[in-house]
Order: C-alpha cells, then sequence, then structure tokens
C-alpha cells in the first residue's frame, strides 16, 4: 500500500480507503462488513470512511461495533464522519451546519464508533443558511476539545471553500484540511479544473468517491441489469437514469476492451486512473462482495501499465477531458 499526505497536513492516509455508504447497516449483514473491513485492513488502508446518513447512524454503529470486536490499535487507523443531512430526524436544528447540530453530530457519531475522537469530520454539504464563521468557529472548537482532529468539506465549491479559508485566516482558526468530491473518468470537472487553483494555494487533500461512477466502470451493466447492484436499488431510481446512458455504455464497452488489451479488469482500470492524479489523496473503494474488494485492492498493479500511449487512448475513448480557463 502507497501511503500519501493527506493535503499539507501531516497525517499519512492510505491511497486506497473503504466507505460504508449504501453497504453497512442495509445492503449487507454485519458478518459480512467484518470481513470487507478486515480484508482492506490486512491490505494496508487506514481510513475507513462514514457519515452521519449513512442508514441513520446504522452504518457508523456497525462500523463502531467491527473496529472493537476488532481490537486494532486505535493509532493505526482514521475514522470518518460527516455532518450535514442528519441520522433521520428532521425537525430544526437536526439538519445543517449550525453550531448545535455539528456538536450534536459529533457527539451522536463518537457514541455510535464507540470512541473518543473522530480524525475526520467533513461538512457533509455546504449549508446557505449559516454564516461560515459559525461553522468554522465549530470545528475549530471541537478540535480545541480533542473530539476531531481535521475537518472538511465535501462537495463544496471552489469559493466556498476560499470563503472558509480566509475566514479561518483572519479569525486565526484552521481552515478545512481536505475535500471530498466524486471523481471518475465521467465526473472530472471538480476534481481537474474548479480546485486546480486551491491544492498549492491552501494545501488542499481529497478523499474521492465514486471512482467506478457507481458501478458503471465495470462489466456489470455491458449486457443484461442485474438485479443486486446499487443501481437497482429502489431510492438510486435517478443515478440510474443518470448513469445508464446508451452514450455512456458505448464508451464502457470500448474501455473494457482496452482493459482486457492491458490484461486486467475495467474495475481495476477506472481506480487506477483516479490514482494517476497526484491531487487525489485517497480513493474511497466500496464492495458488497469481498472478491470484488480484493479485486479493486488490487489496483496499484496497474498503474505502471497507464503510460502516456495508454492514457491518451483512454481520453480518446472518453472524450470529455475538462477546459482549463486561458489564464
Amino acid at each position: 500500500m502507497r501511503y500519501n499526505r493527506l493535503g499539507k497536513s501531516g497525517l499519512q492516509v492510505s491511497a486506497l480507503s473503504f466507505g460504508s455508504w449504501l453497504t453497512f447497516g442495509k445492503q449487507i449483514d454485519d458478518a459480512t462488513a467484518e470481513r470487507l473491513m478486515h480484508i482492506a485492513y490486512d491490505s494496508g488502508v487506514n481510513f475507513f470512511d462514514n457519515a452521519e446518513i449513512y442508514a441513520r447512524g446504522e452504518s457508523e454503529r456497525v462500523m463502531g461495533r467491527i473496529l472493537k470486536h476488532s481490537d486494532w490499535d486505535r493509532t493505526s487507523y482514521i475514522i470518518s464522519s460527516k455532518v450535514f443531512f442528519g441520522d433521520g430526524r428532521k425537525k430544526p436544528n437536526q439538519t445543517g451546519l449550525s453550531r448545535k447540530h455539528i456538536f450534536e453530530a459529533c457527539h451522536d457519531a463518537l457514541n455510535r464508533f464507540q470512541t473518543d475522537y473522530l480524525d475526520l469530520f467533513f461538512c457533509h454539504r455546504p449549508d446557505k443558511n449559516t454564516p461560515m464563521e459559525e461553522t468554522v468557529w465549530a470545528m475549530n472548537h471541537l478540535i480545541q476539545q480533542g473530539k476531531i482532529l481535521y475537518w472538511g468539506t465535501s462537495e463544496w465549491s471552489a469559493q466556498e471553500l476560499m470563503e472558509a479559508h480566509m475566514v479561518a485566516k483572519d479569525l486565526r482558526l484552521i481552515g478545512p484540511t481536505m475535500e471530498q468530491p466524486q471523481y471518475n473518468m465521467f465526473h472530472r470537472e471538480k476534481v481537474e479544473v474548479e480546485y486546480d487553483k486551491i491544492y498549492k494555494t491552501v494545501g488542499l487533500g481529497t478523499t474521492i468517491w465514486s471512482p467506478l461512477a457507481s458501478g458503471l466502470l465495470t462489466d456489470k451493466y455491458l449486457n443484461e441489469f442485474p438485479e443486486d447492484t446499487r443501481l437497482s436499488m429502489k431510492e438510486l431510481e435517478w443515478l440510474k437514469e443518470l448513469a445508464l446512458t446508451e452514450e455512456k455504455l458505448n464508451k464502457v464497452r470500448a474501455l473494457n476492451i482496452l482493459a482486457k488489451d492491458l490484461g486486467t479488469s475495467l474495475a481495476k482500470l477506472a481506480i487506477a486512473w483516479c490514482l494517476k492524479n497526484d491531487n487525489v489523496s485517497t480513493v474511497i473503494l466500496g464492495a458488497s462482495k469481498p472478491h470484488h474488494l480484493k479485486e479493486t485492492l488490487q489496483s496499484f498493479e496497474l498503474e505502471e501499465k497507464l503510460t502516456q500511449e495508454v492514457m491518451e487512448r483512454i481520453e480518446t475513448i472518453l472524450e470529455n477531458k475538462p477546459k482549463h480557463p486561458p489564464f
């Protein structure tokens, strides 16, 4: 396993990490969840991603029980939670980024994880109803109390990120260390263009999610539609409609042929492609089956095969390389 600094911080995060969205506490049983975490940990993964909204808090409870059973050295792994959407409760102050909800969400996550602190705490979305000063102060109070070590954002714009850093600088506080954006072969603009300047200006780290575009960048959708995948879940009908277009499927077929030419799978090719981006601190893997996770954890083996020629072939297939502004 390779380890990267998370942005400009001193924290070392495994280049491949493991997340529980849609699986823990919902799609798979606890025994399978435990096996998956052990496969990841034994392969060198040290970052496990979670959020208050995942399975309405049950995902964090499952992960907390597994960590307790595993008796791993607490200094050997990194866990995260995210605050914004709440854990299913919808009354005023049970969602958003107010000081009240940030504090209560953190305390709830600590209880679910059965731990004393969170390594990473993300603002899961920006909150237009809360002043930026309030959110930045709340995160810094949690850091001062030792309840979180680093705070970050997820799916914030570059403008919102810089506003948070400007507030932090003015108040002599700590700004967001990391951002968790979606990034894959079909979703590139934010990571490759929008954030381009701020990687160096504030030392932003990234913990990217959906490297397989919700399973589209595998061979499972090339023939008939399978019934046991996340895109078959009723609540993700909207995602299915966005992902499974004929144009994208044609590109996936061409990428699958390229993967076979390289002697690998499309899934490993898609993840190795993400790893090639120097601004990606860690790629969050998701899996419901052990053999799928074992496969994607081997994606490092493909990096040396992704030569300039191969990368150009990928760009020719995708035809979606983001354009940088001319200044």
